[in-house]
């Protein structure tokens, strides 16, 4: 197994220039969501840092879905449980669903962009530095930084993981993401966004969980911004662990989530 911080992190460690301090929750002590404060990194900011794995069958599909093609059944993430697609947009969606074991496209190994790739079930590594948050994925070598410093979004709608700009409200981490391109899905059966698309992402440490939540503005193709329930991240705090990096295979549609261990 190799360690792989990716691009992104060691740039934003080297920006960084310092380690930081992570002080553990008390054993056997579980903080209300409304009272934990997180572990603090040296310049005061919640210590986000760490290996997290979400477990929910949100990739596969954002509403309530029951077992088809391999895909596990499993609760909706929406609130409503409705992506509430513009008629033209929901017809195009419909289009996709009936292409969905080829066209998805993690089945040609493209990224999965953001918000996907947060719920897809695979670890994620979080580095944090005082102007920059980098997040290492271990599907398909992704990686991306978000910019703390105060700067503005760079204005180009070409991203596959969107430009992300994150700030602090109390222990939540905000990040406002744009500059997307029009190539991802949101879930296999074919949620489509345009490059007008916004994610808000909103991250806050409880102990060894942490809290994610998302919502999703897209004009173009939506009638109004819909959000996805808070879903959880288990912190894997075993020694030695890392995040590996596999190679992505693609697939005749047989499986989603094929890989090779390198």
């Amino acid at each position: 197994m190799r360690n792989r911080l990716g691009g992104c992190l060691a740039a934003a460690a080297v920006i960084g220039g310092f380690l930081f301090a992570a002080v553990k929750p008390t054993a056997g002590q579980a903080p209300s969501a409304s009272s934990y404060k997180a572990p603090r990194t040296l310049d005061g900011k919640p210590d986000l840092g760490g290996i997290w794995q979400v477990l929910n069958t949100a990739s596969w599909d954002l509403q309530a879905h029951n077992a088809a093609d391999g895909v596990p059944a499993g609760l909706g993430v929406v609130e409503g449980n409705v992506i509430p697609y513009q008629p033209a947009a929901a017809a195009k969606k419909k289009e996709n669903f009936d292409k969905r074991l080829t066209e998805d496209p993690l089945r040609k190994c493209f990224l999965a962009g953001v918000p996907r790739i947060t719920y897809m079930p695979f670890p994620l590594q979080i580095v944090q530095t005082p102007t920059h948050v980098g997040i290492a994925y271990e599907y398909n070598h992704a990686s991306r930084i978000v910019y703390t410093n105060g700067t503005d979004h760079s204005g180009v709608d070409d991203f596959w993981m969107g430009d992300s700009r994150g700030r602090w409200e109390g222990e939540t981490l905000v990040v406002d993401v744009t500059g997307f391109n029009d190539e991802t899905w949101l879930a296999w059966p074919g949620y489509f966004h345009t490059n007008k698309m916004r994610v808000i992402e909103r991250l806050r440490r409880d102990g060894n969980v942490l809290h994610y939540q998302v919502t999703v503005e897209d004009p173009d193709v939506l009638m109004q911004p819909w959000v996805m329930d808070e879903r959880v991240m288990r912190l894997n705090a075993a020694p030695m662990v890392q995040v590996e990096d596999p190679p992505c295979v693609e697939t005749d549609g047989a499986n989603l989530y094929t890989k090779e261990r390198g």
